[in-house]
């Protein structure tokens, strides 16, 4: 497997990063340990999830997978789509990523996250106070960087 950098943080990834939208849902338990498995064989290194992918379920198995190496993972997780139902459940408040974080570390078993990535743009809430609340997150050791997905260039212009 050949590693490259991601940007200027000095963090090696492996060229190819594993996507695990499909644990939990089209993918059980039991395919998705061995799918991780066969990733940590090639040198897979890096492995992305979200909060939403199979209602948590990808998180919760990835964080059992992940949990006897996770020091040599490079881990990926995202915020932005409702997982509870509820009104504030979902978008880049300050109170949905304190709260969505919180729900992830606990599904992934980890004390932080190494990319968190706000999965889409919100409208309803200045970037200002999304990023005060990345900053935030990172001065508290539950991200190492933040990241963006899902976003144009110029947003709303």
């Amino acid at each position: 497997m050949e590693y490259r950098t991601v940007g200027k943080t000095g963090i090696q990834v492996s060229n190819l990063c594993f996507g695990t939208m499909s644990f939990g849902g089209n993918a059980d338990e039991e395919t998705s340990k061995a799918m991780y498995k066969r990733c940590r064989e090639a040198g897979i290194n890096f492995f992305d999830t979200a909060d939403v992918y199979a209602g948590g379920c990808s998180e919760e198995i990835l964080g059992k997978c992940i949990s006897h190496e996770r020091e040599q993972i490079v881990l990926t997780t995202k915020v932005f789509w409702n997982t509870s139902g509820d009104v504030n459940g979902k978008g880049l408040s300050r109170k949905h990523m304190m709260q969505g974080v919180e729900a992830s570390l606990r599904r992934l078993r980890t004390d932080y996250i190494d990319f968190y990535f706000v999965h889409d743009f919100d409208e309803q809430t200045p970037v200002e106070e999304t990023l005060r609340t990345l900053v935030d997150l990172q001065r508290q050791g539950k991200i190492l960087y933040p990241a963006v997905s899902n976003w144009a260039g110029l947003h709303g212009k």
